[in-house]
């Protein structure tokens, strides 16, 4: 079940939620899952580091109602931080993104929230 994260300061609403996220970055392909997201940004962990303004290539399959909906966009990595257990975690913005494919995420988003407000069906 997809958490909000708590205090929240940002414009766009961020879900605690594992998808899987490819990306590519300076000749080097991650393929990894988001620990939270949001219609402008990714937080993942990945291997390698790659530094704060790194523009990297981003590929997500959104889970929908229908089906798997693709999105892909470019980004630029805005933080990376040392992981404890190894590797980085990093901080994707979407700088680059069409509007329909920022309305997938939203949508997926939006679809999270409503089931985790929703009461449980016995």
């Amino acid at each position: 079940m997809p958490k909000t994260m708590k205090s929240e300061r940002r414009k766009h609403l961020r879900v605690t939620q594992k998808l899987p996220i490819a990306l590519s970055a300076n000749g080097y392909d991650f393929t990894t899952t988001t620990q939270n997201i949001s219609c402008v940004g990714a937080y993942c962990h990945i291997d390698k580091y790659v530094p704060p303004f790194t523009k990297v290539l981003v590929k997500m399959d959104i889970p929908s109602a229908s089906a798997k909906s693709n999105v892909v966009c470019h980004g630029v990595v805005v933080r990376t931080e040392d992981d404890r257990n190894k590797g980085f975690n990093v901080a994707i913005f979407f700088n680059a993104i069409r509007d329909a494919q920022r309305k997938k995420i939203s949508r997926y988003i939006s679809q999270l929230l409503s089931c985790e407000s929703s009461p449980g069906r016995l």
